[in-house]
């Protein structure tokens, strides 16, 4: 496979997760900002923060409010992290490679893409979002099941599940981080309320539609220290960051020249396993996130150093 083709295939990959994954990200933060108590100091900046947009929101908003915030991660074109710029560019790379994909991948994707770009401002208004968002993710979640039911695993599966995954792992590990700050905020003031923490982490788990397996696994009320662990650690949970990078070990043992891609992920992998999560919950779990976030961006560039290594300047 050429070098071009599989980059394609890795970000189209990529595109569509974090697609999904934005819709989740939004969807949780708006959870929280209807069931947090009004003395918490949580605000739509989270998600400006978490999505790591902040030149691009100045640069075309005055205000900070929460209209202006969903316009610039749903439906705004200028916003290279919006759901519709998500789509526009994996429908993009899709369209180049429309001779490897299955046929229906592109009626899905090209679907998606003009909903979304026609209809952005319904999911904007807050009377719609919810349903809207959750058309997106059932669309991202469609075509993700396509692919596993009628792609042969070849070079072209490989790749489209490299990306996935990448941004599957570094996206949980954001929504985790966004879910949690207001959550420990509580904590160190002291101000803990059980039932209403215990209902926020829930948000947290049903933002990554996590809260049935981790009942069924952890067999215990939702806590903090349960509810992190299950989802950095968790060996079978789909959307645990440990899953994400067991899988792109997978990947890689199927793919030539990938030996620094795998030990890049093996580092992942051991960082993450290494985590003191009752440690974290104190006062580093936002730190230690910023760390896995970090292993993961090293594990993309160890992928694009392999397969596609940029020309060096002359």
């Amino acid at each position: 496979m050429l070098s071009r083709v599989a980059e394609r295939l890795y970000w189209h990959g990529r595109y569509m997760e974090r697609a999904e994954n934005t819709a989740r990200l939004v969807n949780v933060n708006a959870l929280l900002m209807l069931d947090l108590p009004g003395a918490v100091d949580v605000s739509w900046h989270n998600l400006i923060d978490i999505s790591d947009s902040e030149k691009a929101f100045a640069s075309h908003y005055q205000k900070l409010d929460e209209r202006n915030v969903i316009r610039h991660m749903l439906a705004d074109a200028r916003n290279p992290g919006s759901i519709l710029t998500c789509l526009r560019m994996a429908r993009e790379n899709a369209r180049t490679t429309r001779e490897i994909l299955p046929t229906e991948a592109w009626e899905i994707l090209n679907a998606t893409y003009h909903h979304v770009r026609d209809s952005g401002s319904t999911g904007v208004a807050r009377k719609n979002r919810h349903a809207f968002l959750n058309q997106v993710i059932a669309a991202c979640q469609e075509l993700a099941g396509l692919y596993d039911g009628v792609l042969s695993r070849g070079p072209a599966y490989w790749f489209t599940q490299l990306g996935r995954h990448v941004e599957r792992a570094d996206m949980t590990s954001r929504i985790l981080d966004v879910g949690s700050a207001p959550l420990l905020a509580i904590r160190s003031e002291a101000a803990t309320d059980d039932p209403i923490e215990n209902a926020l982490w829930l948000n947290v788990l049903r933002s990554l539609s996590a809260y049935q397996m981790y009942r069924q696994n952890v067999h215990d009320r939702v806590n903090a220290e349960d509810v992190v662990a299950f989802l950095l650690l968790d060996e079978d949970f789909p959307r645990s960051v440990t899953f994400c990078l067991n899988r792109l070990n997978q990947h890689l043992e199927r793919l030539p020249r990938a030996d620094d891609a795998r030990r890049t992920t093996g580092h992942a992998l051991r960082q993450v396993r290494a985590a003191d999560i009752q440690g974290l919950l104190g006062h580093d779990l936002h730190a230690f996130i910023d760390e896995v976030q970090t292993t993961i961006a090293a594990v993309h560039e160890g992928i694009a150093d392999t397969w596609w290594p940029r020309p060096s300047p002359p």
